[in-house]
């Protein structure tokens, strides 16, 4: 028994059953085609399509086996593009991330040249259809108070300055575009070389002294000797609106914070890839009375391969639940992007295993992976990086300007609109 099926039939069947691709399967038959009197002249994407069913041995009419499809030029077929709006789902957020200045210029009593603001979204990040960002992600760029072990790929950058932090940090600034420069006190952990609170207070001083971006202020991560370190620290960058970092679970979160508030600084709340940890540390700073512009958060960055996914979502969920009205979350992120040279593979010049493939060059590896965290956290919610490799740091600082809307150096202060990103001109671009 024939029966007649049209290939709108055989459309609806395929979705039926959910079938996207057929493999080793022929459909046999004849393909008929009403033309009008005289004969019709297809577009030529048509036509070749009916021209390879003919040559496959399909007839075209009862008993035909070969035909010619006539063709028109696609000039004479008077096509017209129809004209549509794009338009793009928005959503309405209730809350708003915290703003944050950081720094203190000569009117606010500093000695800053300028100062950085992070945060003040009411939209996902880049997502500008529902709110344009109103500060692009800003970069803050390492320096140690002593030499320390680096990568092969970072150390080439800073051999003539690890001896002199604040030379170290002008390097950051001049040469590589630093919008803030982060000392790190690591010289006063009592395994290293147990260096004073009052030595690490001259070096905050001397980095002051050198540069006149805003800093952080980073202790060594000794739970017992950094409260003491950062407590001299603050009070020797009094009035400069530092980032003290930082106040955790895991120390004397108090005497940190209260030195901040006491001295004029912002504090740096930092947890360990827990969103319930966050809003407990949060509260407690509320409680000791630190204002909401004073407090930037730090969930921890677990980089590439060693749990970028988990710190993605981690961020990720912190931003739309403040987005949504958690007011305990709603602060500008930071995130550690310089954890990135903790994976082996960012600074190893070969696979421990002799079976495994090459990795390719570390030189270049290592910056990538330092890239990849930076700009994924940079998606998930981050506002701000602390970095290590400066073309590292330059690469996510003009992605994420890109993102943002900036429109280039030369063109630095003006915007892109999201809109203008895809033009048409009536021609192929």
């Amino acid at each position: 028994m024939e029966k007649e099926i049209t290939l709108a039939d055989i459309a609806k069947i395929l979705d039926k059953y959910d079938i996207v691709e057929l493999e080793d399967v022929k459909i046999k038959g004849d393909i008929e085609l009403e033309l009008a009197e005289g004969g019709v002249a297809l577009p030529p994407s048509i036509a070749q399509a009916l021209q390879s069913i003919i040559s496959a041995g399909a007839g075209v009419g009862t008993g035909v086996q070969k035909a010619q499809i006539p063709t028109t030029p696609a000039e004479e077929l008077n096509l017209e593009l129809i004209r549509t709006e794009f338009k793009v789902a928005k959503t309405e957020w209730k809350g708003q991330i915290e703003e944050v200045t950081i720094g203190a210029t000569s009117a606010d009593g500093g000695t800053r040249e300028g100062t950085v603001t992070i945060g003040g979204e009411k939209a996902l990040p880049f997502y500008n259809f529902d709110y344009q960002m109103p500060h692009p992600p800003v970069i803050s760029v390492d320096c140690f108070d002593m030499p320390i072990k680096l990568a092969k790929a970072v150390r080439g950058h800073y051999e003539d300055v690890m001896e002199d932090v604040g030379e170290w940090a002008k390097k950051n600034v001049r040469e590589f575009g630093a919008d803030m420069v982060t000392i790190h006190l690591i010289s006063t952990d009592p395994t290293i070389k147990d260096t004073s609170a009052r030595e690490a207070a001259k070096t905050v001083e001397e980095v002051l002294q050198a540069v006149k971006v805003p800093i952080v202020i980073g202790g060594s991560g000794n739970p017992d000797k950094d409260p003491e370190v950062l407590e001299a620290a603050a009070e020797a960058a009094e009035g400069e609106r530092c980032l003290i970092a930082s106040a955790n679970l895991n120390m004397d979160y108090e005497r940190i914070a209260k030195a901040a508030l006491e001295h004029g600084h912002v504090i740096l709340s930092w947890t360990q890839l827990d969103i319930n940890a966050q809003k407990t540390l949060n509260r407690y700073l509320f409680k000791m009375g630190v204002p909401r512009e004073d407090i930037v958060i730090d969930p921890t960055t677990a980089t590439l391969g060693y749990g970028l996914d988990y710190a993605f979502t981690n961020i990720e969920r912190m931003r739309i639940s403040a987005l949504k009205g958690a007011t305990d979350l709603a602060f500008p992120i930071s995130c550690g992007v310089t954890n990135a040279w903790g994976a082996r593979e960012a600074w190893m010049k070969n696979s421990p295993i002799a079976e495994d493939s090459y990795w390719g060059p570390a030189v270049n590896r290592g910056p990538l992976y330092e890239i990849i965290t930076g700009l994924t956290l940079g998606v998930a919610g981050g506002d701000m990086f602390m970095m290590m490799h400066p073309k590292a740091a330059a690469a996510v600082k003009r992605i994420t300007q890109m993102l943002f809307g900036a429109a280039g150096a030369e063109d630095e202060g003006k915007k892109v609109k999201m809109e203008d990103w895809v033009t048409w001109s009536g021609k192929a671009v």
